[in-house]
């Protein structure tokens, strides 16, 4: 395992070149307030990384990834609704959903991530964030 990685912090793996995947990422950082997640691109070296540590196919994943240190991790919509648990605003409520069966969760799931570039588009290279983010990014 990556010695550089931080401990006791979630780990969300994006597409770093999607817009809907970027935008989620932002919306996530400014609802963050207990500074839970860290974040790298399914592009960076940390992204191949910690995908092939566990089996994970990155160029087959059309998916966000949540890795939680020593427990496990969650891709999909039961990725988007562990995040949600830790968000403010209310998001964290979006967990009620999990009484939904995750098969019919990912099936709206992934009608979005398959139509996600030609509905939101995409970018010619990963996002760089700015130096104030820098940290809460993985490379």
């Amino acid at each position: 395992m990556n010695s550089s990685l931080p401990e006791n912090k979630k780990i969300i793996l994006f597409d770093g070149v999607c817009n809907l995947c970027n935008n989620s990422v932002q919306f996530i950082i400014e609802r963050d307030k207990e500074d839970v997640f860290r974040f790298a691109s399914l592009q960076s070296e940390t992204g191949k990384q910690l995908t092939a540590e566990r089996g994970i196919d990155p160029e087959a994943m059309d998916s966000i990834i949540l890795i939680e240190p020593g427990v496990a991790y969650y891709e999909k919509s039961t990725a988007a609704l562990e995040i949600s648990r830790h968000l403010s605003g209310g998001y964290s409520n979006l967990k009620y959903f999990s009484i939904l069966p995750e098969g019919f969760r990912n099936v709206v799931y992934d009608l979005i991530a398959r139509n996600r570039y030609k509905w939101f588009g995409k970018k010619d290279e990963c996002m760089i964030p700015t130096p104030e983010l820098k940290s809460r990014f993985l490379e």
